[in-house]
């Protein structure tokens, strides 16, 4: 591998935690405060940390076990379970990093308008007028030149964002240390004030649930040194990276909701405006906090919009090695990056922007819809360690990991609902007749097996249902 594209521990480390520390965090208290309790916010987090523990350990082992694999998400699956399953586990890869960094660009303008915007005058409302079209659309193809320009250099800038995005975080859990007050805390103990939704009930587990794809959300990224590993320095560091990004992260997110519901009753912390952080901090220390987490936010969404470009640019050019993209995507600029993948991505993210103005959509579907894509691929990756450990003959310590980091995933599938796991069948039907094409570009006909033809049979026969709940919508 060329110097021009290696990463070192650091920026690795930083990749991981700038993909996780994105603008979910922000939100995070008036999310999790609208759904859950404190009791039942306690044990959603208490599943999410052993669960995502788990799932970042299974990325180091598979890095160890497997050194010869690149690309982790797409790699691991397609070893282990076929060209078809690989190429959706990609496929539902790619379409969360674009959608996501929509996402990012939607809520970064909508930061950007709490300073533009009045009650009498709409600049860029919640990311989605034309002004903030204009304004996404020029950060997105700003950063597709930053990107050109090399990996190492795109690295490297984001290390920088990571360091000047976290410290903020901190100085907020400093403060809510300080004003934490344990019967605010303990007031709303059960969550029976929860207005639940339509057919739902109050229940602590129905609560539990709700924060599930929440916090799945917020730590999307975790596979950030897995998908550039080909890039690392030396190919241990890609696991003590995800470790270390994984725990410094889980401290931060744990921290900043449980005692933001300290500060301030949960209730009141539910009907706020997001970024709800601001106003958790402005509550205690004035008008400055809101303004320090809004530049915070701005700056953190778009650091990870870098470190998200990079993986949805790696992973088509990856596939494309295979035949599971198309050729084009294998092509390489003179800064050795997948110019094609980059160009794919940035146009995929151009249109998207183009729908969000035009549909007047807002940062949460987009974060709905995305996380519901990722649910897959983190199962395939617990479930190849659960496989390759039993196939060698490997340590218990490694079949314990993958059979726990695959219940996390299937309790994760679970928690989703129907209707997100229905929207997913939809996109990865589409994708499949991308992966159609690109076998017939490779190999002039289609290479199917009988396992994944039967899989693409189930994808059709849930396509019908998928369809009457999408439009039902």
């Amino acid at each position: 591998m060329s110097s021009k594209t290696q990463i070192g521990l650091t920026a690795l480390t930083a990749l991981v935690i700038s993909s996780m520390v994105g603008s979910g965090v922000f939100s995070l208290p008036q999310n999790m405060s609208a759904v859950a309790g404190s009791q039942a916010l306690l044990i959603g987090w208490l599943i999410t940390g052993f669960g995502i523990i788990f799932l970042g350990i299974s990325f180091a082992c598979l890095a160890k076990l497997r050194p010869d694999l690149d690309g982790g998400i797409y790699t691991y699956a397609r070893a282990g379970f076929g060209d078809l399953v690989g190429f959706l586990s990609a496929w539902g890869y790619w379409l969360c990093t674009t959608i996501g960094i929509v996402g990012y660009l939607v809520v970064a303008f909508e930061a950007v308008g709490t300073f533009t915007d009045t009650p009498q005058f709409t600049l860029f409302g919640q990311g989605n007028t034309f002004w903030a079209f204009l304004g996404e659309s020029a950060v997105a193809w700003l950063i597709y030149g930053l990107v050109a320009r090399g990996i190492r250099e795109a690295a490297g800038i984001n290390l920088l964002a990571t360091v000047v995005k976290i410290f903020p975080l901190m100085v907020f859990v400093g403060l809510a240390v300080y004003f934490f007050r344990s019967d605010i805390f303990m007031a709303d103990w059960t969550g029976a004030s929860i207005v639940p939704e339509e057919g739902a009930d109050n229940s602590i587990i129905s609560q539990v649930k709700n924060t599930m794809l929440i916090t799945l959300w917020v730590f999307t990224g975790i596979e950030g040194a897995s998908v550039l590993s080909k890039h690392a320095k030396n190919r241990s560091d890609v696991g003590k990276a995800t470790i270390l990004g994984v725990g410094l992260v889980l401290v931060l997110y744990v921290a900043i909701t449980l005692l933001a519901q300290g500060v301030l009753p949960r209730s009141e912390i539910a009907a706020m405006s997001n970024p709800s952080m601001a106003g958790v901090l402005a509550h205690m220390v004035g008008d400055w906090g809101k303004i320090l987490i809004s530049v915070c936010l701005i700056v953190s969404v778009l650091s990870s919009y870098l470190s998200w470009t990079l993986y949805a640019t790696e992973i088509p050019h990856l596939g494309a090695k295979n035949g599971a993209f198309p050729k084009s995507f294998l092509t390489l600029n003179g800064n050795l990056v997948p110019k094609n993948a980059l160009l794919f991505t940035t146009l995929t993210v151009q249109l998207c922007l183009f729908l969000v103005w035009q549909t007047g959509n807002s940062y949460q579907a987009l974060l709905l819809i995305s996380t519901s894509m990722i649910l897959v691929p983190y199962l395939l990756v617990g479930l190849f360690l659960l496989q390759q450990a039993m196939k060698q003959n490997l340590a218990f310590q490694y079949k314990a990991i993958g059979a726990i980091a695959s219940v996390y995933a299937l309790w994760i599938v679970y928690a989703a609902g129907v209707k997100y796991l229905l929207l997913s069948v939809l996109l990865y039907a589409v994708g499949v007749a991308l992966f159609a094409y690109s076998q017939k570009q490779f190999h002039g006909k289609l290479q199917f097996k009988r396992a994944e033809w039967a899989i693409v049979a189930v994808l059709l026969i849930l396509a019908m249902p998928a369809l009457n709940a999408f439009w039902g919508s």
